[in-house]
């Protein structure tokens, strides 16, 4: 059998935001195939027996075809081993638990180098998910084994490492499906969803409305207790203790059963339920002084464990917990029993996927003190029958959302505003969550803040609870209030200009312009970064990093982007969706060749990324002059407006006549068209020395400008009035200050 020298990866790039390829982050590899270009797929003996045999869902896999088996009919026909790999690495980001249904694979230019991108949540998952697929795909070429579950596992592993708990996954999945954008703020899970002004920020369950007193309050549990006891709210009676004697001097007080927790504890960790005997209070008081640093003894309070989620002032999900038992069987002892009658269970797992954890008989300081109650150790065999108690708290993941009593939802919530938290894990005790509390002597045995969710996005029994959504709609409430256009979706307006002629300029004066009409601007282009006028940095800043920190930018209420064809084919666009778009040019530059760029056609394909990501409300500026940016216009999702320096060219006058908006030189005026309307801006008079001052390349530039402008909703008279104050070099405005309230 030959071999073959494996395929180079010549480049690996993470575009990380819209571009040539798709509106998400891809990673976009460079490949070399060298000889294995002259071999297919249908040209390597054994070949597709052997890929599919390695990764039988392949043939789910519909690739162009568009129906199951599709890639499959592509391999036996004969398809090329770049767009194999594309294949190769999104199934195993399919097996690792992060689905991906997205990739391409295209030759370039020159003889046996191809692009091939796949989707892309977190580059490293990506990256090592490339990795393997390449070694697995070579194997496969060279008739080599290759052990695919250690494969899957490692992306799994770096699935685990870098990307988003599941938590503050399924938060970010449900901002997603509200068109809400999102930045990872660090290699955790902080996350802000929406920009500048208008964003929100998450730690997993918490969020910049979690109060740090209200968290401080929560982790004090006999304050808590304190608290909700004084607003009407039932909670267990109990007592701080120092040591085990006044442990049974509070219990005896008290009234047995008690309870014995750390004050300040979590999880479960450290409590013990259902305490009568003086012994039992001791070695229940060393395993609560072991995870917290205090312990609390309080009366035990009879039924179930209940967690219920309170998001906003609301109850949005419940999930009731059961102990776990375990039958002797004459020759398993106590840890074999554990593993073979509970840990079998699939829904059970050391990882935050599986919605019940696994238990260890022999190190749980809370199992081992049941089993002492019971008489026996973990190396113990229990009689045939026997009934053994394993675990009283800690399996909490039974959805009962739909039984809790209005009144018990009530008090819940009650104990959630009475701490201050926004959103809180309220532990209650009964025997019925149907009924009210007081009927049944439970009580509100906690309030936590940073709730778990994964209790109620995969409950061990019962249906999942849409909790992502319901924090989502707590942060950006879809109320009459946040109707204006991007707040419910926690965005500012974003203007982006693409092109390469004049293109900072635009920038510049449209970030004046909308400095004027009031908000605070941020500004990326090449000229530096600047915030409300202010220089942050000096340099070319149209690219992702400066843009990304404007983005980041509480202060940032609108914000301006300068975007030229290399930094779309570098990082993609630093956001996901802009109010206005405008594109100037589809003029190529000799630095574009790095990446296969040649043709006109491929700067079409570049340049329609920024018309492709414009709202529906808002709106693409494009230059009547160039014939392929008038084809463009169809691809806008908003309206479109373009802008010429004829008047009376045909495509501009059947474009008002249509309706639409228009900007042209009238009698050497800028008009502004829509129908048969048309305003001119008289006071600026013949725009020939403000084109000198500001040193712009043609009148193009000043139409495109207020073609954006206009586009955002600025009056004509404020876009005069900005024009003949603008300074180029960004310095006190030449002319009378105007303040932006006077602006309006």
């Amino acid at each position: 059998m030959n071999r073959y020298d494996d395929i180079k990866l010549l480049r690996i790039n993470y575009l990380r935001g819209p571009n040539v390829w798709t509106y998400r982050p891809v990673l976009e590899v460079w490949l070399d195939l060298g000889e294995l270009e002259n071999f297919p797929s249908n040209l390597l003996p054994g070949f597709t027996e052997r890929i599919t045999a390695l990764l039988p869902a392949l043939a789910e896999h519909h690739c162009g075809v568009g129906e199951r088996g599709g890639f499959l009919q592509r391999l036996i026909e004969g398809t090329w081993s770049g767009h194999t790999l594309e294949h190769v690495v999104i199934e195993l980001l399919n097996l690792a638990g992060m689905p991906t249904g997205f990739g391409q694979t295209r030759s370039t230019s020159q003889h046996g180098i191809y692009r091939m991108v796949f989707r892309a949540r977190d580059e490293q998952v990506a990256r090592t998910a490339l990795e393997q697929g390449h070694a697995l795909l070579m194997a496969a070429i060279n008739g080599d084994t290759f052990d695919v579950p250690a494969a899957v596992t490692k992306v799994r592993d770096k699935v685990d490492d870098c990307y988003l708990g599941p938590s503050t996954a399924c938060i970010v999945a449900a901002a997603t499906d509200r068109r809400i954008p999102h930045i990872r703020l660090n290699d955790g899970n902080l996350v802000q969803l929406g920009h500048g002004a208008r964003q929100r920020r998450i730690w997993t369950a918490e969020t910049d409305l979690t109060s740090a007193i209200a968290e401080g309050i929560a982790s004090e549990k006999d304050l808590t207790k304190s608290l909700l006891k004084a607003c009407g709210v039932p909670v267990p009676e109990g007592v701080v203790v120092a040591d085990k004697a006044a442990a049974w001097a509070a219990a005896e007080d008290i009234g047995l059963p008690v309870v014995v927790k750390p004050t300040d504890g979590n999880h479960g960790r450290g409590v013990t339920l259902d305490l009568r005997e003086q012994s039992d209070i001791a070695a229940a008081f060393e395993l609560a002084a072991r995870h917290g640093s205090e312990v609390m003894v309080e009366r035990y309070v009879r039924g179930h464990e209940h967690r219920l989620l309170v998001v906003g002032g609301k109850v949005v999900a419940a999930a009731r917990g059961e102990t776990a038992w375990v039958t002797g069987d004459g020759h398993s002892n106590v840890v074999e029993l554990v593993d073979h009658q509970i840990n079998t269970d699939p829904r059970r797992g050391t990882t935050e996927d599986f919605p019940l954890g696994r238990i260890y008989a022999d190190s749980d300081g809370a199992v081992l003190l049941d089993l002492q109650r019971q008489g026996l150790k973990p190396s113990d065999i229990p009689a045939p029958g026997r009934q053994v108690l394993i675990q009283r708290n800690g399996n909490v993941a039974i959805d009962c959302t739909d039984e809790v009593h209005p009144e018990v939802a009530h008090v819940v919530s009650l104990a959630a505003r009475v701490v201050g938290l926004d959103i809180a894990g309220v532990d209650v005790v009964a025997e019925d969550i149907s009924k009210p509390l007081q009927q049944q002597g439970g009580a509100v045995v906690e309030v936590n803040a940073g709730p778990g969710l994964l209790m109620h996005l995969k409950p061990a029994e019962g249906m999942p609870r849409p909790v992502g959504r319901a924090i989502v709609d707590h942060l950006f409430p879809e109320t009459e209030a946040s109707e204006r256009m991007g707040e419910r979706h926690g965005r500012i307006p974003i203007v982006g200009v693409a092109g390469s002629r004049g293109t900072h300029t635009i920038a510049r004066l449209v970030a004046w312009l909308l400095h004027l009409s009031g908000p605070k601007v941020g500004l990326a282009c090449r000229d530096g970064l600047y915030l409300d006028r202010r220089l942050l940095e000096r340099g070319d800043c149209a690219h992702w990093e400066p843009g990304h920190r404007l983005l980041m930018n509480r202060a940032v209420e609108a914000a301006v982007f300068e975007n030229g064809a290399k930094t779309i084919l570098r990082d993609g666009l630093v956001y996901d969706r802009c109010q206005v778009g405008v594109v100037t040019d589809l003029a190529r530059s000799a630095d574009l060749a790095e990446f296969d760029v040649l043709e006109d056609d491929q700067m079409y394909k570049v340049m329609r990324t920024q018309v492709d990501v414009v709202l529906s409300y808002g709106a693409t500026v494009l230059n009547v002059n160039d014939p392929l940016l008038v084809d463009m216009a169809d691809l806008s999702d908003g309206e479109v407006i373009f802008y010429g320096l004829d008047g009376n060219d045909a495509t501009l006058q059947a474009h008002a006549a249509a309706g639409r908006r228009a900007v042209f030189l009238h009698q050497s005026r800028v008009a502004l068209a829509t129908g048969g309307n048309l305003e001119t801006l008289d006071e600026l008079g013949d725009i020939s020395p403000w084109l000198a001052h500001t040193r712009a390349d043609s009148a193009d530039t000043l139409l495109a400008a207020i073609a954006a402008a206009w586009g955002m909703g600025l009056s004509a008279d404020l876009i005069t009035a900005g024009i003949e104050t603008f300074d180029p070099d960004m310095q006190a405005p030449r002319g009378t200050q105007i303040s932006p309230a006077k602006a309006h």
